[in-house]
């Protein structure tokens, strides 16, 4: 007796939107000669398949293999139906819209086939600057609504011709239901504007962008997540006008080759390094410099030993590169080393978010840019590039953004939805639904009008697109943060929670989220401020994490902070605090002189009461710059802990100071180091190498002590001093070889970047409490 056709309906759950997942499942059900159909939903997709139990058994093994490049099946759930008379073939239906859709839209960079067709000068798409398929381009940057519909995209103005609708349509083609399909026919158009915003006559604007790059001018692109300021980084002059008009200061600057053997006599690529440069997501990778770098790049990334380098993610980039390369045919010339390298920074103020509306962006960046190369596509979500640096422990990401974000984080179990607003520095986003906790790209720093609008902005772009009230909101226990006034003023609109997080309980417990981490566990922050519940300045801390809650185990000898806020940014400061500890305040006059303000320093330490004290090993490490005068002003944020460790980098491996610190109870003291280094007896670049190695095994020694002491075999650690390559490169080893498993971040920031994730579990199990 012959067995009945079957029929089953399917949730499929990942990345799994705008990658060509329904054309893959509209083939591989048309080659089994199945019927039914497949659609996006809000949570995914849905697919209903008919046809022979084998058939369809088939299907189901064959469906996670051969994926498109930037698709990713988590989750799927299959349920039988009854069968349906007369169905014939298998389609691709209208997407069902409502709620809020929580797989990644991230933005792909071009695949070798898009390169491919975009230089060849017998292909239709010959240099056009928008070739992009379902393999690559852009994603979350051009979305206004979910599903990923191409109506829902800002490439709905954009009516597709004959040919590019025909390549939609086609089940056979790379283009098959490619939202972003275009060409020069019927796609986005570029043009080259001068700084006042007005159209330059050139009948090949990137040609033209181009000979201006080379005549050493500061070209503002409109890119794929926002605006970028371009120069030629070999030219001194250009890099210098830079800096200065966009107020740059000394901050490290990111470049951009065409291809890893661009970099040789640049840069140190090793395989890891080269994997992720050349990885879809296109991050800017740091990388470590040869000799001969500062002479090649004078002035992109002073006083420090790494060079951030990034690839071309957009087509414009490689059309720039190409076009200095004498417009050669076919790609061979891909592969070869070019001599351009191009500054690669964003497009903003000093301070303000990303530009990418382009009114603004042509009066906000007039004053930086010597012209302007434009197009007609509309930049719906600003998303900058994201920064990682590969290490012995994985990798450490710096900045999550595009390519990377709002790719979510599975949880370790289901919760409510939860909205978490971050802190004031290196703001992100947090909303969680279910398992899963999808992560904004950076926001930036919430200390000016214009990043506090872009966060407030992009809440309410995700928030809209709930089919529920968040049960918890979740922010810093700072009162003073305009991320911790808005989550106050959203769950009084809503009338549900509000929960303030300790700053350094969040930055831990988004280790335990990222790494499925429920039971009880040590956890070691390593930061530079966070308001902490005594109302004192936290970031060198112990902390006992069970559940929703944290218990203060151990906390780093405390330091003055002359001049309050003042001292995080005035690196001398914090050096003149640790020769007042050290009986030593007399020096202060003299030691700093040349700072009108040392003697009124002096007193205010005398005085005691009236500095505030911080434990965070952030100012520790500001203080150790301060006394071996290798900053005195940060120019940028953890501009002196960066210069240490460039040097201590340079130096090589250094011995930890004998006696070098101590354990008083819970207290880790590092004054011992302190006066060394006060003493002058080592050169900078030893003093810089033995002050990590001392620091490492302090807060190794400290942490295994309280392990012990508590029976706890795991530690988390978090904070903006994980982002310290030698500190955590000798930690791991000194905490791992004492037998304690040690968890980090991997997929989120160690910095601010990663903390709303820690709000969010917090408040989760507060409710779940």
């Amino acid at each position: 007796m012959t067995q009945g056709p079957v029929r089953l309906h399917l949730c499929i759950q990942g990345c799994v939107q705008g990658v060509g997942f329904r054309p893959h499942v509209h083939r591989l059900a048309q080659s089994l000669e199945l019927t039914g159909w497949v659609r996006n939903q809000a949570d995914g997709v849905e697919v209903e398949l008919q046809g022979n139990a084998l058939s369809l058994d088939v299907f189901i093994s064959a469906l996670p293999k051969g994926l498109p490049p930037l698709a990713r099946l988590d989750h799927l759930v299959r349920s039988n139906r009854v069968p349906l008379d007369g169905e014939s073939g298998f389609v691709i239906q209208p997407s069902q819209t409502g709620g809020v859709h929580f797989g990644p839209m991230a933005d792909g960079a071009m695949c070798p086939q898009c390169l491919r067709e975009m230089f060849d000068p017998h292909d239709r798409r010959y240099r056009h600057a928008f070739t992009h398929c379902t393999h690559c381009g852009p994603r979350y940057t051009m979305l206004d609504a979910l599903p990923y519909d191409r109506a829902r995209t800002s490439m709905q103005v954009f009516t597709p011709c004959a040919a590019c609708q025909a390549e939609y349509e086609d089940p056979a083609d790379r283009r098959f239901h490619a939202q972003a399909n275009a060409c020069p026919d019927c796609g986005p158009r570029l043009a080259l504007l001068n700084p006042y915003g007005q159209p330059v006559e050139a009948d090949d604007p990137v040609a033209e962008a181009a000979a201006w790059l080379a005549e050493g001018r500061i070209l503002a692109l409109k890119g794929v997540g926002g605006y970028q300021l371009l120069c030629n980084a070999r030219d001194a002059a250009a890099v210098a006008r830079l800096r200065a008009r966009k107020h740059r200061g000394e901050q490290p600057l990111g470049v951009m080759v065409v291809n890893t053997a661009s970099l040789d006599g640049l840069a140190r690529v090793e395989p890891p390094q080269r994997a992720w440069l050349e990885d879809w997501t296109r991050p800017l990778v740091l990388l470590e410099q040869t000799t001969d770098t500062e002479t090649a790049l004078p002035g992109v990334a002073p006083h420090l030993p790494w060079l951030a380098a990034m690839l071309p993610c957009a087509p414009v980039h490689y059309l720039l590169f190409h076009a200095l390369a004498g417009q050669p045919p076919g790609t061979a010339w891909l592969q070869q080393p070019q001599p351009l390298v191009l500054v690669c920074t964003s497009g903003n103020l000093h301070g303000e978010p990303l530009f990418i509306d382009d009114a603004q962006a042509l009066e906000g960046l007039a004053s930086v840019a010597d012209g302007f190369l434009v197009h007609d596509r509309v930049i719906r979500q600003r998303c900058d590039d994201s920064v990682l640096r590969v290490t012995d422990g994985g990798i450490t990401m710096i900045r999550r953004a595009r390519g990377l974000s709002p790719a979510p984080i599975t949880l370790p179990r289901e919760g409510p939805t939860a909205l978490a607003t971050g802190a004031l520095l290196k703001n992100t986003l947090c909303i969680t639904r279910g398992r899963q906790a999808l992560m904004s790209p950076h926001v930036g720093d919430l200390d000016h009008d214009g990043t506090c609008r872009a966060l407030e902005t992009l809440a309410q772009w995700w928030l809209e697109r709930l089919d529920e009230t968040p049960a918890v909101v979740a922010c810093d226990m700072h009162p003073d943060f305009y991320s911790t006034r808005l989550a106050s003023r959203l769950a009084a609109e809503w009338s549900v929670p509000l929960l303030a997080v300790q700053h350094h309980h969040a930055h831990l417990a988004a280790v335990q989220a990222e790494r499925g981490l429920e039971r009880p566990i040590l956890g070691l922050a390593i930061d530079g401020y966070g308001l902490g519940t005594d109302g004192g300045a936290w970031g060198g801390e112990l902390m006992l994490l069970e559940g929703q809650d944290f218990q203060r185990v151990g906390h780093l000898r405390s330091l003055a902070l002359p001049g309050g806020d003042r001292a995080a940014v005035e690196p001398w400061r914090m050096a003149a605090a640790v020769l007042h500890a050290l009986g030593r305040g007399e020096e202060i006059p003299v030691r700093f002189a040349r700072y009108p303000q040392a003697q009124g320093v002096e007193m205010l330490l005398s005085c005691g009461s009236l500095c505030p004290r911080t434990t965070s090993l952030g100012r520790l490490f500001d203080a150790a710059a301060g006394l071996l005068g290798v900053v005195d002003f940060n120019g940028y944020e953890g501009e002196a802990a960066m210069r240490l460790e460039g040097l201590a980098t340079r130096h090589g491996p250094a011995e930890a100071l004998p006696g070098g610190w101590e354990l008083d109870r819970d207290v880790l003291d590092f004054w011992p180091l302190l006066a060394c280094l006060a003493g002058g007896r080592l050169s900078t670049a030893e003093a810089a190498a033995v002050f990590h190695a001392t620091v490492a095994r302090g807060l190794a020694d400290w942490t295994l002590s309280r392990a012990r002491h508590l029976g706890l075999e795991e530690v988390v650690v978090s904070g903006g001093c994980c982002l310290n390559q030698i500190l955590m490169r000798d930690l791991r080893r000194l905490l791992a070889g004492a037998g304690l498993r040690v968890y980090e971040l991997r997929r989120l920031p160690p910095n601010d970047g990663g903390l709303s994730l820690g709000q969010a579990w917090v408040a989760l199990q507060a409710v779940r409490g």
